[in-house]
């Protein structure tokens, strides 16, 4: 026999084994890894019934579902009361809307006022979002013993209540700029400022129509109506 052919015979074999051997640890590490894998998730789940087990973490979610359900009452409560929305009254509806809820902002306005129906707008898109608060609004011309009691005299007029009681109030758009051009925001702004709306609300309640300006042009015969006196 060829020495050569031999010793390249016991090559190969010594190779194969070496190949045989290597494959034989690699499936022994595999089936190791997963043994592993399959006692942490065994553990996993161990320390998943622990938790859910556990007295602290039952009770804050005890208070979290009593909390939101407090709430959802708070906010039915409201509703019930006509908060949520920006709603018009009589003047025969006046204290009773005013002295029923915590907070109310009422709108005196004009209906042929330009800077009334920009007033108009502002608080319906605030309404929505501020539940807690009553907006409401009330024709100046239809309400002639409140506009005297309130020394109404330059509209729009808005008065902030509490409890019934008139705290503060926005004449025309002085506090706003003086021009037509004032954003929701700036008004919720202001309003919050001046302690009739919560300024803590979540930011899925963010309007985009609160980053936009109404810019249009207003020509100066309805300006000099839009501040006219009532009486």
């Amino acid at each position: 026999m060829d020495p050569n052919a031999v010793k390249s015979t016991l090559s190969n074999l010594a190779f194969g084994n070496v190949i045989a051997a290597a494959a034989r640890d690699y499936q022994k590490e595999l089936l190791a890894q997963e043994k592993g894998q399959a006692s942490s998730s065994v553990n996993e789940e161990v320390d998943l019934d622990e938790l859910m087990d556990d007295p602290e973490l039952e009770k804050l979610h005890a208070d979290r579902i009593a909390s939101l359900k407090k709430e959802a009452e708070k906010r039915e409560a409201w509703k019930k009361k006509g908060h949520g929305e920006y709603r018009e009254i009589t003047e025969g509806d006046f204290l009773g809307e005013v002295t029923g809820s915590e907070k109310a902002i009422c709108h005196y306005y004009h209906k042929e006022f330009y800077r009334c129906k920009i007033m108009d707008k502002h608080l319906k898109s605030l309404s929505a979002k501020h539940i807690d608060t009553k907006f409401i609004k009330l024709d100046a011309e239809n309400a002639p013993f409140f506009v005297a009691k309130l020394a109404v005299k330059t509209l729009p007029c808005v008065i902030l209540f509490r409890q019934g009681v008139a705290v503060d109030r926005l004449v025309g758009f002085q506090d706003l700029g003086g021009k037509d051009d004032f954003t929701t925001k700036s008004l919720e702004a202001l309003l919050i400022k001046k302690g009739i709306i919560d300024g803590k609300k979540d930011e899925d309640d963010e309007d985009d129509g609160y980053h936009e300006s109404t810019h249009r042009t207003v020509r100066a015969s309805v300006l000099a109506d839009s501040d006219s006196d009532s009486d």
